[in-house]
């Protein structure tokens, strides 16, 4: 891009009056050539409006890279070129040598003096081609850079989701499981049972549970021989003492005191059970739990 520090070129002037001259005697001379009258103006404006299109793209900067090379003046040249060749055509046709050379020194003339006018509105300090191509390249670089991070940044996106989405399918999975496995082993898990309270002989005697030692079977009382007219005999049993309590006494926890009175030893738990059996046996119920 051209830049004007110190305002436009003196040599503007010059360069767009022959311009104007050129696209006058240009526009003439394909008219008469073609001899399509008024139609063909159109040809020889089309052609004039072609190179001076290159040379405002050139003033502007615009590039065409064709192999790493700007093809935009080459691309002015070939149309001037074109133009010229037309213009000694017409000089050859109407068998004038002087309009054949001197025809195509307007556009030629035109055109180097729009290049010395360009040159001369150039900034020294301005990049050169090869500066500006070298920084273009480095932003096309950066601009490529930045789409593939995004671009990369859509994709870890995306895999993170999936991934969430897979650990929520397999904890809603492993839920599932777990609730199937508990609700299993309530089923295959027994009952339980609540403790019994016996009410057959009011609130003293213990409720009956499945923890509930067996009671052991009564042991016969073993024979005694006495030693002496004077020897009182005491049952050697537990059994033996409980059915002789309960018989004297009122209820299983008197029995059970006086019992364990007599014999301190005794496990209360197991004195317990022998009363409680020898009090079924008084009344009438053989066997059960004690």
């Amino acid at each position: 891009m051209l830049s004007f520090p110190n305002g436009l070129s003196p040599l503007v002037a010059p360069a767009a009056v022959l311009s104007g001259a050129s696209l006058a005697w240009t526009t003439w001379s394909l008219v008469d050539l073609l001899g399509t009258g008024h139609i063909g103006i159109t040809v020889a404006a089309g052609a004039d409006i072609v190179w001076a299109s290159v040379i405002v793209a050139e003033a502007r900067g615009l590039r065409v890279t064709i192999k790493g090379r700007n093809a935009v003046p080459a691309i002015g040249w070939a149309a001037l070129l074109a133009v010229a060749g037309l213009l000694v055509w017409h000089g050859h046709r109407a068998d004038s040598l002087p309009m054949a050379v001197a025809g195509p020194l307007l556009p030629l003339g035109s055109k180097v003096v729009w290049l010395l006018a360009l040159a001369d509105m150039r900034d020294p300090a301005a990049l050169t081609e090869k500066e500006r191509a070298a920084l273009a390249s480095m932003e096309r670089g950066l601009t490529f850079e930045e789409e593939q991070h995004r671009i990369e940044m859509r994709r870890r996106a995306m895999t993170a989701e999936l991934y969430l989405s897979e650990v929520d399918v397999d904890f809603r999975i492993e839920r599932s499981r777990q609730d199937k496995a508990r609700e299993l082993q309530r089923g295959r898990s027994p009952l339980e049972i609540a403790p019994i309270a016996n009410t057959d002989h009011g609130g003293e005697q213990p409720a009956i549970s499945p923890s509930t030692p067996p009671i052991a079977p009564s042991t016969p009382p073993a024979e005694h021989t006495p030693t002496s007219a004077n020897t009182v005999i005491e049952p050697t049993s537990i059994a033996d003492l409980a059915r002789e309590h309960v018989a004297n006494t009122a209820t299983n926890t008197d029995a059970v005191n006086a019992i364990c009175a007599l014999r301190p030893n005794a496990d209360r738990a197991s004195v317990a059970a022998a009363v409680r059996r020898a009090r079924r046996n008084a009344d009438g119920m053989k066997g059960g739990y004690g």
